[in-house]
């Protein structure tokens, strides 16, 4: 099966996106995104697949996939019970990193770890142990901090003698065959016209087909309707604008496609629990406290 895109979205003023997500959660499935990325499972056991490779995992494994490799994990949970934390992620691009690399040559040491992630590494339990606090700690940090602890997980994972690299070496990722596929080709879109009028009948065309067949095509390989999934990219289009810029509220509304203001507030409310001013505010006081820390 084709594995489906993920639009990672790491904010234009940060050079690498890290989170936490629980079980079940909307990216646990067969997919592929053009970013590096470390996952530290934190909570349940199941089967994990990364590109020809199928194995089992458990807590405190810690896995590196590189660029368009597709890979999951799925976990084994007794009578399906939500779970609020199943892993710890952190995703960077290729274009940032190599950027870093010329640069400061002394980061030259990264280079084989970028080349042994294209088959994906799971690390050792002592590696493992290493980074795990250090990826906690990225979950706050902020400023120059988070960049020296960036580079400093980096190192530990750069040096490490003791990993297993999982898919076959002749596995190659495709990414434009998997780009290919109508739904990832729909996704792409979505992403690259934010700011546009879109409507699910406009999708539906773009992808040849009837408007009822594109709104069970689209929930079947999301599991969530398609305004709901378009809602969900615009306010992180926003956040991103609040933060990183002081356009007024408004024009950051139109700028991320909605209509009227009205709309995008309850929205924003609904995602975040808080309006986008007040966003934008705790954000600042945020950064000013680590600045002052």
């Amino acid at each position: 099966m084709s594995p489906y895109l993920e639009l990672v979205g790491i904010q234009q003023q940060e050079s690498f996106k890290v989170w936490t997500h629980g079980y079940p959660y909307e990216t646990v499935r067969w997919h592929f995104h053009p970013e590096y990325e470390l996952n530290l499972v934190t909570h349940t056991s199941g089967r994990f697949y990364v590109g020809d490779h199928t194995g089992t995992f458990e807590p405190g494994q810690l896995y590196m996939v590189g660029p368009n490799v597709p890979h999951n994990w799925i976990s084994e949970v007794p009578d399906n019970q939500p779970v609020p934390e199943r892993c710890r992620v952190l995703q960077f691009s290729g274009k940032s990193i190599m950027g870093g690399i010329e640069a400061f040559p002394e980061l030259g040491q990264l280079e084989r770890l970028l080349v042994d992630a294209q088959r994906g590494i799971l690390f050792s339990p002592s590696t493992s142990a290493k980074a795990a606090p250090l990826m906690e700690e990225l979950l706050h940090a902020k400023g120059f901090q988070r960049v020296h602890k960036f580079l400093s997980l980096l190192e530990i994972l750069a040096t490490a003698h003791d990993s297993t690299l999982l898919a076959t070496p002749t596995f190659q990722p495709d990414p434009q065959g998997y780009q290919s596929s109508t739904i990832n080709q729909v996704l792409s879109y979505l992403a690259e016209h934010l700011d546009e009028q879109l409507s699910e009948a406009d999708l539906a065309r773009y992808a040849g087909m009837e408007a009822s067949a594109f709104s069970r095509f689209f929930r079947r390989h999301t599991d969530v309707p398609f305004i709901q999934y378009l809602n969900r990219l615009r306010i992180n289009k926003a956040c991103e604008m609040l933060i990183s810029s002081d356009t007024p509220v408004t024009d950051v509304c139109y700028a991320c496609g909605f209509s009227n203001v009205s709309n995008f507030n309850r929205q924003f409310l609904a995602q975040k629990t808080m309006p986008p001013s007040k966003f934008r505010q705790y954000y600042r006081l945020n950064e000013d406290c680590a600045a002052l820390g």
